[in-house]
């Protein structure tokens, strides 16, 4: 595909923001196999689902033949980063930081392509490998004489953070834009990388970085910003009931990261199709062409949720989530495996443990789904309760290993969604 009608899928995708010079970057682009870059802060042991965007932004243009550099800021994720706060970020121990990079490290290699031989093979860098034994003085007059404190007061994460008497912005915050721009100049002079991508709040940064590429080497260098998703209803994209969605599994397991995406309103399904996906336009058509015409299918919204969740744990994953999602669904319980149950309950399922040969009704109440053993039988009489799939008539039922899921586990189903899982202990 050309540069500009790669630029052109990009922007119908909803992923360009802003460009620094569309016509020097498709100059850029088209002159052959070129480096780009973006930094990830480590402010967490996992990223989240907004750092997809980037993230496979970056595989976009691998793809396309160039050299993704994957930034990771062990030195910047020790200062803060003031783009899109309304506070001062706490600062993290040194250790700490340097075991997220490392976290950060082995979560972003399932994203690119390592080991092409094409020469657009991926790296990763951390900033801390030309930051740490950096001499202060010579930052001072080597970085920071290229810097008005007039234009940087008049950057949107400061300005911000100026206009409100309560915070205001500390100097440590305040120098982080010269560090990123330094991390653009050391990229451009190491690895020939001219081109930097980020969220649309790093947009301050980015123009900073070029400023300074041209300052020291004479050289043009250009910026392209990538839209903070946002959700229809104008709700925070990226949160659940339960928190942020999370791409390490054991902070968020495959079965609730598939749920997240399978629930996506169906105004946003469109849009997610294009920035998460690397389905291609006539694909995407079909599936919305097809949610209008019957949106009961949902078939869109389970394309959205097997794709993302694929790219992010693999087919295993995949394959596991779909189950557990029929299960719940149908209420047959038969083709749980052993670790689809370990995973509900380490999602938060409701779940309580009881001693092997408790009677049905006293579970009930233990568990809270019922409030006396009164009303647990008229429940059971009603139909009301399922255990593993099965209709349970019997109030004297007991709950022994012999009838449970792996010999300890009963999926107890109240009514219709009411799900509670019992281990036996």
């Amino acid at each position: 595909m050309d540069p500009q009608a790669f630029i052109e899928e990009l922007r119908w995708r909803g992923l360009i923001m802003q460009v620094s010079d569309e016509e020097g970057l498709l100059d850029y682009l088209g002159s052959g196999q070129r480096a780009l870059y973006c930094g990830f802060d480590p402010t967490a042991d996992s990223l989240h689902i907004g750092s997809l965007v980037p993230l496979l932004a970056l595989r976009r243009f691998q793809d396309q033949g160039h050299r993704p550099l994957l930034l990771l800021g062990g030195a910047t994720g020790l200062i803060g980063d003031p783009s899109g706060r309304d506070d001062e970020r706490s600062l993290n121990g040194s250790d700490t930081v340097g075991q997220w990079v490392e976290a950060l490290r082995a979560q972003v290699e399932r994203f690119l392509d390592f080991e092409a031989a094409d020469g657009s093979a991926a790296n990763i860098v951390n900033n801390l490998d030309w930051t740490e034994g950096l001499d202060v003085i010579d930052f001072l007059r080597d970085i920071g004489k290229h810097f008005s404190v007039n234009s940087m007061i008049q950057r949107e994460s400061v300005k911000a953070r100026l206009e409100r008497v309560d915070q205001g912005i500390s100097y440590t915050e305040f120098s982080y834009m010269l560090l990123q721009a330094m991390d653009f100049l050391r990229l451009a002079e190491n690895d020939q990388c001219y081109l930097q991508i980020g969220g649309s709040d790093q947009w301050g940064n980015i123009v900073s970085g070029i400023d300074l590429i041209r300052r020291h080497t004479g050289n043009s260098a250009y910026g392209l910003t990538l839209p903070l998703v946002t959700k229809s209803d104008g709700t925070k994209f990226g949160k659940s009931a339960s928190g942020a969605i999370w791409l390490d599994p054991k902070k968020t397991s495959p079965y609730t990261f598939y749920q997240f995406w399978l629930n996506t309103a169906d105004a946003d399904v469109g849009n997610f199709l294009r920035l998460f996906t690397f389905l291609d336009k006539q694909a995407i058509g079909d599936l919305e062409a097809l949610m209008e015409a019957h949106p009961e299918r949902r078939e869109a919204h389970r394309k959205l949720a097997q794709e993302v969740t694929r790219l992010v744990h693999g087919d295993d994953a995949l394959i596991a989530a779909e189950r557990i999602t029929a299960a719940m669904f149908a209420g047959d319980m038969s083709s749980l495996h052993e670790q689809d149950l370990m995973e509900l309950h380490q999602d938060g399922l409701p779940s309580s443990t009881c001693a092997a040969g408790t009677g049905l009704l006293t579970a009930l109440v233990e568990a809270g789904l019922t409030k006396s053993t009164g009303e647990a039988r008229k429940l059971i009489q009603g139909n009301g309760i399922k255990l593993n799939g099965n209709p349970v008539s019997d109030a004297k039922a007991v709950l022994t290993t012999d009838e449970a899921l792996f010999r300890r586990f009963y999926l107890i189903r109240k009514g219709k969604k009411n799900y509670h899982l019992l281990v036996l202990g």
